[in-house]
């Protein structure tokens, strides 16, 4: 799956400077490359028994791809493990219709504490946050870093406003501040808040402090749903 060109219907992807780099530049690139590799070899099994397990739990897609925003407004593939239904998106819709309550919460967040599409194999993942190791992958393409912003769609993005600029400035990361700083338990201005911080601060020592913090996190299952 390649990277699809920059939409030129987004005010926000004109902002960054043609043929800048993204922050970090070749120091956070190699890392990155580093990081992923070991990652990758060093999981491959678990890789596997996930495979196996989605698979068998109803027959379907083993990866999801789904389009996000990358640096400077370019689009691509962001990959998981397929944790909800093949018909998610009538499911979700229904789900919507029938609670106007969950409506508002999907309104606001784009994210369901109570999530109908979610398979009992991807709950989980999506708690062990197992769903998104292959995002491994993006990072090796270059879609992707092991640390920055979450990654969004270009809806999302809006909500940013002025502090889109930042996003785009930099690749989405697999983990990130807003990951390790509660996740779910915080607003999504917080969230946005900690995406700016991250980007204006950068530097590979908070990098390596927030892959240190993201292992506690996760297995502490810390705000995830």
């Amino acid at each position: 799956m390649k990277s699809a060109s920059r939409s030129a219907s987004s005010p926000f992807f004109s902002s960054i400077a043609a043929g800048a780099p993204p922050v970090g530049g070749i120091s956070k690139r190699s890392f990155d490359i580093l990081v992923a590799l070991a990652a990758l070899v060093v999981l491959s099994p678990i890789f596997v028994l996930i495979m196996a397990l989605v698979k068998s739990s109803d027959g379907g897609r083993v990866f999801y791809g789904h389009r996000r925003i990358g640096y400077n407004g370019s689009t691509f593939r962001c990959l998981k493990f397929r944790t909800m239904a093949e018909n998610g998106d009538a499911l979700l819709q229904r789900y919507l219709d029938e609670n106007p309550q969950a409506r508002e919460e999907w309104r606001e967040t784009r994210k369901l504490q109570d999530d109908p599409r979610v398979t009992v194999v991807g709950s989980v993942l999506r708690k062990l946050s197992l769903d998104e190791l292959p995002q491994l992958i993006n990072i090796l393409r270059g879609e992707m870093s092991i640390v920055g912003p979450r990654p969004v769609v270009e809806d999302e993005l809006e909500l940013y406003e002025a502090s889109a600029v930042y996003y785009l400035r930099s690749r989405p990361g697999l983990t990130g501040l807003w990951q390790v700083s509660g996740r779910n338990d915080v607003s999504y201005a917080a969230r946005i808040a900690f995406d700016t911080h991250y980007v204006r601060n950068w530097s590979l020592t908070s990098d390596l402090v927030i892959v240190a913090r993201t292992i506690p996190a996760v297995c502490l299952s810390r705000g995830s749903y």
